[in-house]
């Protein structure tokens, strides 16, 4: 499957996307547009010394494929802080901005 170039607002639908299909966007991103894939990483607070760690260990993987596999692991460590520090119901009106 062939994935489109420009991913919808910074991966909205990252979810609905198989690993496979995620390895082959970043592997057109490395290829086409390096400097947004870099920004989108940045953006996403991917840990640039591991991902240079993981590429550098292993060398025998496919880079979109280590790049797709932190990207999924950092939004799931987002969506579990979320969880973490979600109040339980409204924020009372005194407390409210």
């Amino acid at each position: 499957m062939v994935v489109p170039l420009i991913m919808p607002e910074e991966l909205q639908t990252w979810d609905k996307l198989t690993p496979e299909d995620l390895a082959l966007w970043v592997n057109q991103m490395i290829e086409k547009d390096f400097n947004g894939l870099l920004n989108l990483l940045y953006r996403m607070d991917i840990n640039e010394n591991k991902l240079r760690k993981m590429l550098d260990e292993l060398q025998s993987v496919d880079a979109g494929k280590i790049i797709a596999a932190m990207m999924i692991e950092r939004q799931l460590q987002k969506e579990e802080s979320k969880k973490m520090f979600k109040q339980g119901g409204e924020i009372p009106e005194d407390e409210k901005w």
